[in-house]
């Protein structure tokens, strides 16, 4: 998984819908935290598409158990499977030593990292998204971005920054989680972010205001930004 071009990725808590992917995905983003058993169900795995693994961080919106080391050594074990081929890990934890270690043995093993920041608040002043996305794409071979839009401009903020930073030659992905920032979902690859996420069954997002897969592939398809 190169992130040298768009990765649309799956986001599910059950690789059993890796199939249903197929014809859309890229990859499977494994939302290990949401999992009853992410690592049993990873020893199970034998689908296609290589997996993008998060063990999201409950103060970034996800729900993985145990202290920060135990949330990062799951993810750590998870690198070691053949068919992950990339984790995601918050920058918070990438500027500490855990998360610093961790990077290290998964890159070790061939296994790109995305290092993400989330904000369900709203989204940052524009200057200081661009420092973020920086920062993030520093660490990680992607910087991630997920920000809350309230309003239209918002959502300009984000994919001007996008634009900005692939401009200066960093790989990032970038999305506005809400309604007001939908649509950044479908436009962001145009402006070079390199990761979109959408659910197999729109039932089943993991993020506010997310198209699912088959429509997301269409309009990013549609729009020329894949």
């Amino acid at each position: 998984m190169e992130f040298d071009s768009l990765v649309l990725a799956a986001a599910t808590a059950d690789l059993s819908d890796e199939p249903a992917a197929r014809p859309h995905a890229d990859a499977v983003e494994f939302r290990m935290d949401l999992a009853a058993d992410p690592l049993a169900a990873l020893d199970d795995y034998d689908g296609d598409l290589p997996i993008l693994a998060t063990n999201r961080d409950p103060t970034e919106g996800g729900e993985a158990e145990g202290t920060e080391r135990e949330r990062l050594d799951v993810l750590e074990a998870a690198s070691a499977h053949d068919a992950v081929e990339a984790i995601d890990v918050e920058l918070s934890s990438l500027r500490d030593s855990p998360g610093a270690t961790l990077a290290s043995a998964a890159r070790d093993r061939g296994v790109r990292v995305v290092a993400s920041l989330h904000d369900f608040e709203g989204t940052p002043p524009e200057s200081r998204l661009d420092d973020l996305l920086a920062a993030a794409a520093d660490h990680g071979d992607v910087g991630k971005a997920a920000v809350t839009a309230t309003d239209p401009g918002d959502a300009l903020a984000v994919l001007s920054a996008t634009h900005t930073a692939t401009a200066r030659g960093d790989r990032v992905a970038t999305m506005a989680m809400g309604e007001a920032g939908r649509h950044t979902r479908a436009v962001a690859p145009l402006y070079g972010s390199k990761i979109g996420y959408a659910p197999v069954d729109p039932g089943e997002a993991t993020a506010p205001g997310q198209y699912d897969l088959a429509t997301l592939a269409t309009l990013v398809e549609r729009l020329g930004g894949r």
